[in-house]
């Protein structure tokens, strides 16, 4: 990365984003690259545009979104759809062969970027299968595609690195950041650049007499001073290696949740990760959506003072970065009894 661009949230740095990688393709004298790929269940914002990357249906209903040219390619999703006797470095073929009919259908020479978290959270903290991101990449550099890394979530230490563009050896073109910037704490996020894009952005706003962008509060004093003080105690702390020391356990704990009647699967990285709740485990099968279980299971877990994320059929953990592992038992425990509880 080159460059930093501030804005105020996450959905405005990946605003800033889409605009960036239309700009570039002006710059560079292929302005009919505009369509976007993102993945089905992505989330990446909530302005007209950024909720256009998302791909999630009820954000979009009534909203006349997503906006034309925005496209969706399969959620990788490996317990969920993979095929029997399917390997994880199998399915990452059958996904990375996916985004390529998608490319091909739309032509390459109309496709601008593809947009992708490390892990994806708002789709229940679902890591990429084995070999995913290495093939889509491939793909991505075949067709000359811009490549976002969307980091709100996985950055800063979520996944065991600064970045989760490091955990899963991925080299993009930009990456968004937003919430562990001020660790919650103030409106600021921002947009990375690499030299690449950089350089596009000062040909074509020499072209244009200025670069047109920008937002009132971005980069406000305030916010960037909590910021910087942010990033000091991340250091003094040392929260990025603590959650690899606490990563082990954390697994531990959620991988020991597998043997349990309703847990079809359980898998994380750093300090996040998924459950999928089930009714038939050789099977796969969920409960049916009539009878709320996922929901009714969540309010157990509560009740038990635990909160987690329900997404569907999916409960996300995403701890504190600051747990010790005396709590992750604790964590754990609470879950467990709340899962007995039920069944």
């Amino acid at each position: 990365m080159s460059k930093v661009l501030l804005q105020c949230s996450g959905s405005e740095a990946n605003d800033t984003g889409i605009k960036l990688v239309w700009y570039y393709w002006h710059s560079v004298g292929k302005p009919q690259k505009k369509k976007i790929i993102a993945r089905t269940a992505s989330y990446h914002g909530s302005t007209c545009a950024s909720v256009s990357l998302t791909g999630k249906p009820e954000m979009h209903a009534d909203f006349n979104l997503p906006f034309s040219g925005f496209f969706h390619t399969e959620f990788p999703h490996y317990y969920r759809f993979a095929k029997d006797g399917e390997t994880e470095e199998q399915f990452s073929t059958r996904m990375a062969t996916a985004l390529e009919d998608l490319i091909l259908k739309e032509g390459p020479d109309t496709v601008a970027a593809f947009w992708a978290e490390p892990v994806m959270g708002a789709g229940g903290a679902v890591l990429p299968p084995a070999g995913y991101f290495k093939k889509i990449q491939a793909v991505l550099k075949k067709y000359d595609i811009l490549f976002v890394a969307d980091e709100v979530i996985c950055g800063f230490g979520r996944t065991g690195n600064v970045w989760g563009s490091q955990t899963f050896d991925l080299q993009p073109d930009m990456i968004s950041c937003a919430k562990g910037l001020s660790a919650g704490l103030a409106p600021i996020s921002a947009l990375l650049i690499n030299e690449r894009v950089f350089q596009a952005m000062l040909s074509e706003s020499d072209k244009q007499g200025s670069f047109a962008h920008g937002y009132t509060y971005a980069g406000h004093p305030v916010a960037a001073a909590v910021a910087l003080e942010t990033l000091k105690i991340y250091d003094e702390l040392g929260v990025v290696d603590h959650v690899r020391r606490m990563e082990k356990p954390f697994l531990d704990g959620l991988h020991s949740l597998r043997d349990h009647p309703f847990v079809g699967s359980a898998e994380g990285v750093g300090l996040i990760g998924g459950i999928e709740i089930v009714q038939d485990k050789a099977r796969r099968t969920a409960f049916p959506a009539d009878q709320k279980i996922p929901g009714k299971i969540d309010a157990k877990i509560r009740d038990n003072g635990v909160i987690l994320r329900l997404i569907g059929n999916r409960m996300a953990f995403s701890p504190p970065l600051i747990i010790t592992e005396t709590e992750i038992k604790d964590l754990f425990t609470r879950v467990r009894s709340a899962l007995d509880a039920f069944h």
